[in-house]
């Protein structure tokens, strides 16, 4: 075991302590001392719906049947699984970790970074960002279902806000793990988590916040390539391709005792990928070559491995023309909900969205209540509903309706895009 993080990791001793566990509210307490801190953001995280709609959500293969095939959730749980592992060896806090994991992708779209990329461009308004282009991202967005869409009730049953910890908060939108970096360690500074403009560019609070950051790469790197295989999207030259990445940057080859599926997940014909070989080997190397001094890191020859086997799965995977043919297909099921919402802003204004979406149920209910939850559309009906959520969304002003529109898109699952689509465009 190594522990030389135990006198950086995130507990009482910890100078940063006091702001990572500080809570902007209060949903409720519970009047006991069973569970720590973060073990409450783990579970209040794991009831929430938008958790459960993670299931149903692209990983990389879009609204998968296969059920074999890698969702939102299952990348989730494996990120939780190897991040946590990763935090224990090193002495760091497995709870601040496991929550932060678990919840680190509740505000991703539909259709994966493909839904993303979708969003992203039909919004008409502009960006906060300081040159940033992009106006939705999902780590940003995963704070935001967090702090404002996401509710629980309380013992007498009224919705109320997570109101998580400061230290998972801040493991949310800082876990994009598609940038490269090597020796990642944390700010040394709390900061308005709502002032970070751009994804990947600010490193988390906590170590165990880069933990995820790292692992979220470690988890879908190995998957992807065994769901690829299971589609038929990788052929022989794709598998030659693997070996020689293999052989170049770890220095295993065919003709070594030491067979390159023992090292690297991957088996000599190249023709299979073991993914849990593969993760295994990424966290012994992490953990043998991290130290608080150096950072979260990587051998430079896996590091390297790493960062081919990210080049191959773009070149291969991700911009494979299958995935491409799937991704206009999407954006006709997004642009299509989206301008079909935006159409209703006045019937909102004047309280008439009974009168919308006859020929679309399941859109009719679904958004006639959003509205009713975050916005200023019905204030009678939402105190009946005893929703104690903030109003994030008013329906008068343009922007902030299609930021409601856009939200309330990004929290569907890839399923219900496609089965709201058909009902608008069927006849």
């Amino acid at each position: 075991m190594n522990d030389s993080f135990i006198q950086v990791r995130t507990d009482e001793n910890n100078p940063k302590w006091k702001d990572c566990i500080k809570r902007e509210n209060s949903l409720y307490s519970r009047g006991n001392g069973i569970r720590s801190e973060f073990e409450r953001d783990y579970t209040r995280l794991l009831h929430c719906l938008a958790f459960r709609r993670l299931k149903h959500k692209t990983q990389v293969f879009f609204a998968p049947q296969n059920d074999h095939v890698c969702t939102r959730m299952e990348h989730v749980m494996h990120v939780a699984s190897v991040s946590t592992t990763i935090a224990k060896h090193l002495g760091l806090n497995a709870e601040l970790t496991q929550s932060i994991a678990i919840g680190h992708d509740i505000g991703h779209a539909p259709f994966g970074h493909t839904g993303e990329d979708i969003l992203n461009s039909l919004i008409s308004f502009k960006s906060d960002g300081q040159n940033s282009p992009k106006k939705f991202w999902h780590e940003r967005n995963s704070l935001f279902f967090a702090d404002f869409i996401e509710t629980l009730q309380d013992p007498e049953g009224t919705e109320k806000n997570l109101d998580l910890t400061y230290a998972v908060r801040d493991g949310l939108i800082c876990h994009c793990g598609e940038i490269d970096q090597q020796g990642l360690k944390p700010r040394d500074q709390a900061m308005d988590l709502y002032d970070i403009r751009r994804p990947g560019m600010t490193a988390p609070f906590t170590w165990e916040g880069c933990i995820v950051k790292i692992s979220d790469k470690i988890a879908f790197l190995g998957r992807d390539i065994e769901d690829a295989r299971a589609y038929h999207l990788l052929d022989m030259a794709s598998y030659r391709q693997l070996r020689e990445i293999v052989a170049s940057t770890l220095g295993f080859g065919p003709d070594k005792k030491n067979s390159v599926h023992t090292t690297s997940g991957v088996h000599r014909s190249g023709r299979a990928v073991n993914t849990t070989v593969l993760i295994n080997d990424m966290i012994v190397d992490l953990t043998q070559n991290s130290d608080p001094q150096s950072g979260i890191c990587f051998s430079q020859p896996y590091f390297k491995f790493i960062t081919e086997l990210k080049r191959f799965s773009y070149a291969n995977i991700y911009n494979n023309w299958r995935l491409i043919e799937f991704q206009h297909y999407a954006q006709d099921i997004l642009g299509c909900i989206y301008r079909t919402l935006m159409k209703t802003q006045v019937y909102a204004q004047n309280r008439k969205m009974e009168q919308c979406f006859k020929y679309a149920p399941n859109l009719k209910k679904t958004f006639i209540d959003w509205l009713t939850k975050y916005s200023n559309y019905d204030p009678e009906k939402k105190s009946i509903m005893r929703f104690c959520t903030k109003e994030v969304f008013d329906i008068n002003n343009d922007e902030s309706y299609e930021k409601c529109v856009i939200e309330y898109i990004s929290g569907m699952t890839d399923q219900f895009a496609i089965t709201v689509y058909h009902e608008i465009i069927s006849f």
